[in-house]
């Protein structure tokens, strides 16, 4: 007669709960197959056994469950924090309509007053039954002309003034913001002084040169409105913009300025509407094409 002894274990189901393993998803099952060959001695003689025989040990991990109802971690910590979430979210909001009314109240006292003014002095201008052609085209190439030099002026200032001895100033413009408004905002109001001296004394003088200051004048302003909607609306996100945010290198111009907050290439760029041009001289365009991929999925994702 063989002796033998054989064990067979054909499966072992253990239910963990709440004081082992936890799971987040919906209950898994764990298979852990070993193979065992068990021999047997008798007077000296090894007989091992015909049959290889399997243990299989099961894990069950679950979510803790009470009359079909799953029960959510209710701890004060959590609720803590569920809380500082809530109220950070209801605080980026009010700051978020706050600069909204102040950017839309600026923008259509400036846009408004610029209409009047332009119409003021223009009708004022031919009163006389003789239309000054020579006044009227240096007041619209000014116009023209210091909106495309604002983009060079604030590119300079940017890097020699903002990034140098005005660091202290632009600085809060480079740290997460508390509440609507920054330090940086006043080189806002410090552009709009000379924007509002030009246009006052070409709008109340005649000649050619009163001519050409309400143009620089005219032009200036145009440029802060569109940085503003540009840069605090469309990169920095201080306040919705609609449907600018679509236009291909309106969107391109946000990415190469996201970049000169991550200071990839030292800074650059320092302008705005021409970044994407400073990105190009220094080799960064595979970083603004990533970066322009990364709003877009942002967007559609938002």
């Amino acid at each position: 007669m063989a002796t033998g002894i054989s064990a067979s274990l054909n499966s072992m189901s253990c239910r963990l709960g709440r004081n082992s393993f936890t799971a987040t998803g919906p209950s898994s099952v764990i298979s852990l197959s070993s193979f065992l060959t068990p021999v047997t001695h008798l007077k000296g003689n090894i007989f091992p056994l015909q049959r290889r025989r399997s243990l299989k040990v099961c894990l069950v991990l679950e979510k803790k469950i009470e009359d079909g109802i799953e029960i959510e971690d209710d701890s004060p910590e959590s609720s803590e924090s569920s809380n500082r979430a809530s109220e950070r979210l209801a605080r980026k909001k009010a700051e978020r309509y706050t600069y909204l009314v102040a950017a839309m109240m600026s923008s259509l006292g400036i846009t408004s007053m610029a209409i009047v003014a332009v119409y003021y002095r223009f009708s004022w201008q031919m009163e006389g039954g003789e239309i000054p052609v020579l006044e009227m085209l240096g007041t619209f190439a000014l116009s023209v002309g210091a909106a495309v030099g604002m983009e060079f002026w604030a590119r300079w200032a940017h890097k020699a003034l903002w990034h140098a001895s005005l660091w202290h100033m632009h600085e809060s413009h480079h740290r997460p913001r508390e509440g609507p408004f920054e330090l940086n905002d006043v080189f806002a109001i410090i552009n709009a002084v000379p924007a509002i001296s030009l246009l006052s004394y070409g709008l109340f003088n005649k000649g050619l040169v009163p001519g050409l200051c309400f143009g620089a004048g005219l032009g200036i302003t145009v440029f802060g409105m569109a940085y503003m909607f540009v840069h605090d609306g469309l990169v920095h996100r201080r306040f919705p913009v609609g449907p600018i945010a679509n236009v291909p290198y309106l969107r391109k111009v946000a990415s190469a300025h996201q970049l000169h907050h991550s200071d990839k290439f030292n800074g650059v760029p320092y302008g705005l509407f021409l970044g994407p041009m400073e990105l190009e001289e220094v080799g960064g365009m595979e970083e603004l094409e990533k970066e322009i991929n990364r709003r877009i999925k942002s967007s559609d994702s938002s």
